[in-house]
Formats: structure tokens, sequence, C-alpha cells
């Protein structure tokens, strides 16, 4: 994508504060651009979430998609459906919508279309997978240990492909689940 090497566009959201009093551009629909939507918008960006297609996505957690809808609709976040981001510039970006372009002025771009475990990192440490369409990384469901002795996994990467299974809300026990099983073995 032209613009995609500037230093103002992120594939990863780390704080929402830097975003507080810009314009923020957020590419997705799903959990991952919902989640900095609504955290940029608290810290006060002025937030315009370029969607591909006509509506949130339905695997929104169900706690937080009624919010997102709702901003959406009370025009505190700018939803532009239907649209596909063509290119990034230093101030601005366009967007491309029913063969119509238009420019938008943005100070800070969150590419949020999604994560992909490193299977190649996985396979190189020695983590083998469920024989299931989604990859799934095989391991202990009460250590989160996998087949390599003293490797663990949390988190999103649990659930493989299957990226909407595992949250922050959902995952907060892994890391105590993680240190009991190598206290118990101290």
């Amino acid at each position: 994508m032209p613009g995609e090497e500037l230093a103002r566009v992120s594939h990863y959201f780390e704080a929402a504060h830097f975003c507080a009093n810009q314009r923020v551009a957020i590419v997705g629909a799903n959990n991952s651009a919902v989640d900095a939507a609504l955290q940029c918008y608290r810290a006060g960006a002025k937030v315009e979430m370029i969607i591909r297609g006509d509506a949130i996505g339905e695997r929104v957690k169900y706690w937080v998609r009624p919010e997102i809808i709702n901003r959406i609709a009370d025009g505190s976040i700018t939803a532009h459906y239907q649209s596909h981001l063509k290119e990034i510039h230093e101030d601005h970006l366009l967007i491309s919508k029913e063969n119509e372009t238009k420019k938008l002025a943005i100070d800070y771009v969150l590419v949020m279309i999604g994560y992909r475990p490193d299977y190649d990192f996985l396979k190189q440490a020695g983590v083998t997978f469920e024989n299931d369409p989604m990859q799934t990384p095989k391991y202990n469901p009460e250590t989160l240990e996998t087949e390599v002795e003293g490797l663990f996994l949390a988190g999103v990467v649990l659930g493989g492909l299957k990226t909407n299974a595992w949250f922050i809300d959902n995952s907060r026990d892994h890391g105590l689940k993680i240190c009991d099983t190598i206290q118990k073995r101290a």
C-alpha cells in the first residue's frame, strides 16, 4: 500500500494516549480495530474507521459491540462503510467507496486488520499443532504448557487462526496458571 511505510502508520496498537487530540484513522471492523477505536476516542482522538463491509464485525466481543455501534450512531466516531484504503500520505489518506475517492485529513493511521500467530517461530521452538484447519497449537489446558517441556503459551495464540477465541478478558488467568506450574516444579 502506498504510504504504509510512513512512521505515522502502525499495524500494532500500543497505547491510546499517543492519539490524544489527533485525527486517527483506524482500518478494520473487528476486535482489534474496535478496541483501538474506543480507546482512542476515550483518550480524546477524532476517530474515523475505514470499514470494508457494511457493519461492525459480527465477531466483535458481545459486551463491546453495542458501545462501538452507539458511538458511531451518535457521531462520536465516524465510520466509512464499504470503503477501501487506497493511499496514505503525510497529512491525509485516500479511501474509495463505489468508484468515488475521498480524502481524509489524518495524523495517525492504525491498520487493525487482524492478527496471525508467528507459526514459523512456534515451529522452530518445537510447538506441534492439532490436525485442524485452524492451526491450533497443542498444549495442556490445565498448565498451558506445550509438548516442549518448559514452553508455555498464553493468550490469543492458543486459538491458532481462531483469533476471536481468546481475549485479554478471558485469558487473564493464563499467567497465573503458568506461574503456578513453574512454582510447583521448583
